[in-house]
């Protein structure tokens, strides 16, 4: 009967844990560390914002030797091509809550890359109810870089 609860209690704690480092950012953030060249380029103080149709959500690899990433292809109103970043994939996982035709609104920073533009992008919004925010706006923090605490209270200020 002891031996049952102390399993019990080491299996919750065990599970617990487990639970904390999933939430956690990895310790090797593959390139896309806050302080790192990739989020150098990101500009807080130059923020833009535009409108357009998502053409194919995209993996990328901003630099070169940096963790695979998720990005969008989409088309603004002037019928351009524009090039979004939004994250690492270790971060956002598989889905990011939009879709292929979807009309969506992001906010952002401008960046050249390899000499191609791309944005950055902070904040995703679609219709009246759905809003994927990956950075502060303030300062351009990047969420995965968040401890779990700040993490959940940018995710409850929405």
């Amino acid at each position: 009967m002891f031996t049952n609860r102390i399993v019990f209690a080491v299996s919750c704690c065990f599970l617990l844990l487990a639970g904390m480092t999933a939430y956690a950012a990895p310790k090797d953030m593959g390139g896309w560390e806050e302080g790192g060249a990739y989020n150098q380029l990101y500009k807080a103080t130059e923020l833009d914002k535009f409108k357009g149709n998502v053409q194919k959500i995209i993996e990328i690899v901003p630099m070169k030797g940096m963790a695979p990433g998720v990005g969008l292809i989409m088309k603004d109103g002037d019928g351009d091509k524009v090039v979004v970043h939004i994250g690492p994939k270790w971060f956002l996982g598989d889905s990011i809550g939009v879709k292929r035709g979807e009309r969506i609104k992001v906010k952002g920073s401008w960046a050249e890359i390899d000499g191609k533009d791309v944005f950055m992008a902070s904040k995703i919004k679609k219709g009246d109810f759905f809003e994927l925010k990956v950075r502060l706006t303030k300062n351009g923090k990047p969420f995965w870089a968040m401890d779990p605490e700040e993490l959940a209270k940018e995710r409850a200020s929405k």
